[in-house]
């Protein structure tokens, strides 16, 4: 059973940066795409990146691109997002999930996605 673990979360001035990791088990990770999202009070879980599985390639949230940059070490069974320039709208729980059964027009849906950590918290705040 695949296993998502997540940490890096935390409070941090408008500006500022962070960095948030998700430990993957129990699975092939090399294959599974693996994406953030994030869900702030009142608001549904919004899309923010994804690595495709397999060598495949990276995608961005409109809200984050160029702020955001999404690694995967598949040695380690990590994937890490850098967050730069955070502002207060990026205040949320931000997840990982996986699935091996990503297509393209799907990357951004999280109905999609069967294994989901437990989320971090990301205050955004002065």
């Amino acid at each position: 059973q695949v296993q998502l673990v997540e940490s890096g979360g935390g409070l941090v001035q408008p500006g500022g940066s962070l960095t948030l990791s998700c430990a993957f088990s129990g699975g092939a990770f090399r294959s599974y795409t693996m994406a953030w999202f994030r869900q702030a009070p009142g608001k549904q879980r919004e899309f923010v990146s994804a690595f495709r599985g397999n060598g495949g390639r990276t995608h961005y949230g409109d809200s984050v691109k160029g702020r955001f940059t999404i690694s995967r070490d598949n040695a380690k069974n990590t994937v890490n997002l850098q967050m730069n320039d955070l502002k207060p709208e990026d205040t949320a729980v931000y997840y990982c999930a996986a699935d091996r059964q990503i297509i393209l027009s799907s990357v951004a849906m999280p109905g999609q996605y069967d294994y989901w950590g437990q989320g971090t918290q990301v205050t955004v705040s002065s």
